[in-house]
């Protein structure tokens, strides 16, 4: 039995265009200059670049590369997937520092390379989640300290992290400036449909959730209840579980600017796995 890393497109350039673009144009090669389908031939001069095409229609050439993440980078395409492989299957994360070493470039490209596969994985966020009869988890986590305050005692000089999750669906996170009733409510409200049963914790930030919400049950982790009924938020306690082991064991260091950017890699790894 062959490695998953055997495959051609892994090692071979042009199987790794052939693999990409059978995913961006399934109907059809679709000039990114004009918006022409299939009236495009592909160049085969001697310098010709791999996956290099001349559209008929506005006369200019384009690669499968142009509106991807991608495009402007001279880095091979067997290894944007083999970075996207390793990056996808690693349950906590894969390091910049890991990508150097492993696809022998440099840790400048490396650490491009892994942010702009983090865009890739950012959720458009469209409708809201849940609905009736549907029950959401909302919860929060702290991590790391911003940068010039002071480590008190609580969670003042921590970087705050919301999500939610419809049970049997779609995770959603959110880095938020502080944890408190108002930046709760702008999540709540924008991600969550009016229908919703809203399972929290007892956090005095959630106590309005009952009066817009078709319902709010509330456990107490302050007095050790974890489970009530279909109340709990235990979906998102083991989120960041992963979460928090990730950034603090394989990240190590994350700037707030960016903290958005792995908030979307475990998001799409969470609702990417295969048994949901």
């Amino acid at each position: 039995m062959s490695s998953v890393l055997s495959a051609p497109h892994f090692h071979d350039e042009e199987a790794a265009y052939a693999l990409v673009e059978s995913h961006v144009w399934p109907e059809g090669r679709i000039c990114p200059h004009c918006g022409t389908v299939d009236r495009s031939g592909k160049l085969a001069g001697k310098s010709t670049r791999i996956g290099a095409y001349k559209c008929y229609a506005c006369r200019k050439p384009f690669t499968v590369k142009i509106g991807t993440i991608f495009e402007a980078s001279h880095v091979a395409l067997h290894l944007w997937l083999q970075a996207m492989f390793l990056m996808c299957s690693s349950k906590k994360g894969c390091s910049s520092n890991q990508l150097h070493r492993t696809l022998g470039v440099t840790l400048k490209t490396a650490w491009f390379m892994s942010h702009r596969v983090r865009e890739a994985m950012r959720s458009p966020n469209g409708s809201p989640i849940g609905g009736e009869g549907k029950n959401v988890e909302a919860d929060e986590t702290f991590i790391g300290t911003k940068k010039g305050r002071k480590v008190r005692r609580g969670h003042s000089h921590k970087r705050a992290v919301m999500s939610l999750v419809e049970r049997g669906g779609e995770l959603r996170s959110f880095h938020i400036e502080r944890a408190n009733s108002a930046n709760v409510r702008n999540v709540l409200t924008e991600q969550v449909k009016r229908e919703s049963a809203v399972m929290t914790d007892e956090a005095a930030y959630y106590r309005w959730v009952a009066s817009e919400f078709a319902d709010h049950q509330a456990v107490n982790h302050g007095a050790e209840e974890w489970v009530r009924g279909a109340a709990h938020t235990n979906t998102l306690e083991g989120f960041f579980s992963i979460f928090k082991r990730g950034m603090m064991g394989i990240y190590q260091h994350c700037g707030e600017r960016h903290l958005h950017r792995y908030l979307s890699e475990y998001d799409f790894r969470y609702n990417a796995r295969v048994a949901k």
